[in-house]
């Protein structure tokens, strides 16, 4: 049952779509074999598949200094490599996973890939502008690995002052250009995310008709167009005084390290929300698909994106309190800090009113979604713990922080990539991948996960300090050292099992065909990979989203099942025949 209805001619080449899901003959992915073809295209699903591979291969570039660091951590002396090293490999790892992995990994990915076709466009508003965006990117990226490559960063992915204005002596500025330019891909992603959503809906898509996938990117839009030209100009000034010797955040040249603190803070606390609110939206397209339910609570869930990304731009002094911030300012950032969780909360709430008597069916991408789920709470109720003072004195600068804000980054933002990823993979290739396997590298990376970070809350609750290459002082701490290690290794064959089987499945999977999952809204009325131009008609949209019924689903599912009983009873008969004719050709032979 679809929620959205589309005049059967607005699907592109008719008789395309067949009973038997075959592939159309003309799509996005075969519309050109050239290098030009995918370097110059417009295409916004192919802008996405560049984003992709750009966008994994940093993954794993960052994923190598996450592997560095623990390997050093196995034993209290420092394992294998140098304190000076180790400052660089965690400063790399995250840079690389916070501005060129987090960052943009749904957004230019997915929300690449479906926004356009969600509304009923033929492609994004500025087709050149997101292909700009993904250019900035790739030149940004280059840049920030040159510049880790030959000599390196070590001071942090937050590039505290004076620090990294005066004392650092790697290539700083360097990676502070490669940050500025994907900060300006980030803007542009954003603002034609927004003109998108406002001008190019189909005739019928009022707001509230809009997938919530649509709200979330939207709200992430607004954050990522007001919050990332602060990051731009702190950085500018950063590289400034670096360069110049102008005194701005360094007190020996007049400045204040406290006025950079609040400047990058102001981004970099709805940065997370840049990070996290994309992952909510592909939570809430997988829920109401595999619990054929439409989400519980619409509009409570739509605007709680808004609340979150306009609350976000209000918290940034929670991550200062133990600077010389007035106490006053510490305790109304700490009430907002509270206050912010709520609509979090109610979109978890709503996700699991959404689950309360659905017909669940347990696919791959409702793994992720239930580990996101699970992960993300106890992320979001250690914020809570951080948002109180005298508690985020005591754990502050310790892994308890590390811990934290991995529930909410792989936990949430991660565990949603890899559940939106499964979940579009048969739009986007038109090919199945193997369900066991992906239901087996959800479950490991989900236990590899916990494994990984739940010991990191106990060892700073115990006062181990985060971006230490040694812990001599407190060998008592290896135990859990050794423990996190393990689970990252877990971790790491989660991350790897994905790439295997969903590359083997490009060339061997099964036929998807336009809408494997049975789920409502535009894209999936589009063939499976979706052509060029997406519609050759605007559709029209008559009704609202997630038009599921769970009833429905389990008569449906009990005449499948009904069906395959009578198949499999056929074929027993027909074997049961041909063994008791083979019998009797026997006897007759003797």
């Amino acid at each position: 049952m679809s929620s959205i209805t589309a005049d059967e001619s607005a699907l592109p080449h008719g008789g395309e779509i067949t009973p038997e899901g075959r592939i159309p003959r003309e799509h996005y992915l075969n519309a050109g074999y050239t290098w030009q073809s995918w370097l110059f295209t417009l295409d916004h699903k192919r802008i996405a598949i560049l984003y992709m591979v750009s966008v994994l291969a940093m993954f794993a570039l960052g994923g190598f200094g996450a592997m560095m660091v623990r390997l050093n951590l196995l034993t209290p002396e420092g394992a294998i490599i140098r304190p000076q090293t180790y400052n660089r490999m965690f400063s790399m790892h995250g840079v690389v996973m916070v501005f060129f992995f987090l960052v943009p990994s749904i957004p230019a990915i997915l929300g690449n890939f479906l926004v356009p076709m969600m509304l009923g466009a033929r492609d994004l508003a500025f087709p050149k502008l997101n292909l700009l965006s993904w250019y900035l990117y790739i030149i940004g990226a280059i840049i920030a690995i040159c510049a880790m490559a030959f000599g390196g960063v070590d001071t942090g992915w937050t590039f505290y002052a004076p620090l990294s204005t005066q004392y650092a002596y790697d290539n700083v500025a360097l990676t502070i250009v490669g940050l500025f330019l994907a900060g300006f891909s980030s803007i542009l992603t954003g603002l034609n995310f927004i003109v998108t959503t406002h001008r190019m809906r189909a005739p019928g898509l009022t707001w509230f008709r809009l997938p919530l996938f649509i709200w979330s990117h939207y709200a992430t839009s607004l954050i990522q167009v007001l919050a990332t030209p602060v990051l731009a100009i702190t950085l500018l000034a950063l590289a400034v005084e670096r360069i110049f010797h102008v005194g701005i955040f360094d007190p020996k040249l007049g400045g204040d390290p406290v006025l950079m603190q609040h400047m990058f803070w102001f981004y970099s606390h709805p940065a997370v929300y840049i990070m996290v609110l994309p992952g909510m939206a592909v939570v809430s397209e997988i829920v109401a698909c595999f619990a054929r339910k439409p989400v519980f609570g619409y509009k409570f869930v739509a605007f709680a994106s808004l609340a979150i990304a306009v609350l976000g731009f209000l918290v940034w002094g929670h991550h200062m309190f133990t600077t010389s911030q007035s106490p006053f300012a510490s305790m109304v950032f700490s009430f907002i800090s509270f206050l912010v969780a709520i609509p979090s909360a109610i979109k978890v709430f709503n996700w699991t009113a959404t689950l309360y008597k659905g017909s669940i069916r347990l696919t791959t991408p409702m793994l992720y979604v239930l580990g996101f789920i699970g992960l993300f709470t106890i992320g979001g109720l250690t914020g809570l713990h951080l948002a109180a003072l005298a508690l985020d004195i005591h754990v502050h600068d310790t892994y308890f922080i590390v811990a934290h804000f991995h529930y909410i980054m792989v936990g949430g933002t991660t565990m949603a990539f890899l559940g939106g990823i499964h979940f579009w993979w048969p739009k986007m290739t038109g090919r199945l991948y193997p369900e066991n396997w992906g239901k087996t590298a959800a479950i490991i990376l989900f236990v590899g996960f916990n494994l990984t970070f739940f010991p990191q809350f106990i060892l700073g609750y115990m006062g181990m300090p985060r971006r230490y290459a040694t812990y001599a002082f407190a060998p008592e701490f290896q135990v859990l050292h050794v423990l996190s290690t393990a689970g990252a290794s877990i971790m790491a064959l989660g991350f790897f099992l994905p790439l295997v089987y969903l590359l083997w499945s490009l060339k061997n999977g099964e036929i998807a065909g336009p809408n494997p999952w049975k789920a409502t809204g535009l894209e999936w009325q589009t063939p499976s990979p979706p052509t060029t131009f997406n519609f050759e008609k605007t559709p029209i949209v008559t009704c609202g989203p997630y038009a599921y019924s769970p009833e429905a689903d389990e008569i449906e599912h009990a005449e499948e099942d009904l069906r395959q009983a009578q198949i499999d009873l056929a074929l027993t008969k027909a074997k049961i025949e041909a063994d008791r004719a083979k019998g009797g050709e026997a006897d007759r032979g003797v």
